[in-house]
């Protein structure tokens, strides 16, 4: 069971070795990288690329690592049994299973991703580590174990907001998807744009890696941001040309809100382009 990438999702050299890493060793993926680098992405190409089913845990703030085991709703049981309700002779009545309990009884091996762990608080990949460890669970309710039959494909994703334990870390296999230079930028974009002009993308590129680089800039554009501003610019007629223009009151680039999402970078391209002009009468 190999994983070599999708046509939908360009996978470098060193990612598909982590990928085919962790299924060998039988190990959770741990993939780190800023947002909007295709971390969640990966999981869903990987499914696709193997051909198996895939349970999605999206990870919030308030999530508790209980919450991917299963939920024991003690509340309606009693309720049920005030009104006399023959559901409440079987507890299993009210017992809702998790994405893991999901992932551990499935009849063939899935792809279970547990996506922005970093989101939750620091004790959550501590409580899961004997799950993780030995894929099963014990049911106090029930008194039961749930083991897993096929040992799943466990993609943890993390936007790297928090550090995570060393004892979670050991556990896994680590792979960090470096932000993509031009080149393999362009192979994305070909996924997405197969027919674009050259000479857009050249320019596009240049804007969209220099603002990356900006001094100051609170939230850098990310892959996915670059595919929706160039959709927008192809729909626009936006040519090269207009991109390449050098007019100092353009420096913020046509339909921005595409690429700068919070009111501080726009007013940060505002200032440069103010600077920029007083340089340039200043010239005159």
């Amino acid at each position: 069971m190999k994983f070599s990438g999708t046509n939908a999702y360009v996978a470098t050299d060193d990612l598909t070795i982590a990928v085919n890493a962790s299924i060998t060793l039988e190990r959770p993926l741990l993939v780190k990288g800023e947002p909007g680098t295709g971390k969640t992405e990966l999981a869903k190409q990987i499914s696709k690329s193997l051909n198996l089913q895939m349970i999605e845990w999206n990870i919030k703030s308030t999530t508790k690592a209980q919450q991917g085991l299963y939920e024991y709703d003690a509340v309606t049981r009693l309720r049920d049994s005030q009104l006399g309700d023959e559901r409440v002779k079987d507890v299993k009545n009210y017992i809702k299973k998790g994405k893991l309990w999901e992932a551990f009884e499935a009849k063939e091996k899935v792809v279970l991703l547990i996506d922005e762990i970093d989101k939750a608080d620091i004790e959550f990949p501590n409580d899961l580590l004997q799950e993780i460890d030995k894929m099963e669970f014990h049911v106090y309710e029930t008194n039961e174990v749930i083991k897993a039959t096929n040992r799943p494909i466990v993609i943890i994703t993390s936007n790297n907001e928090k550090e995570l334990p060393d004892a979670f870390l050991r556990r896994c296999f680590f792979h960090y998807i470096k932000f993509p230079e031009a080149e393999t930028m362009q192979e994305i974009v070909n996924v997405h744009f197969p027919n674009v002009k050259k000479d857009l993308i050249s320019e596009a590129f240049k804007i969209f890696y220099d603002i990356r680089e900006v001094p100051g800039i609170k939230k850098k554009p990310s892959t996915s941001e670059l595919i929706d501003w160039l959709k927008l610019l192809m729909t626009d007629d936006i040519d090269a040309k207009t991109l390449k223009e050098k007019d100092p009151n353009k420096l913020i680039p046509p339909l921005h809100g595409a690429l700068l999402k919070n009111e501080q970078d726009v007013h940060l391209f505002e200032r440069l382009a103010f600077i920029s002009r007083r340089e340039n009468e200043s010239i005159d």
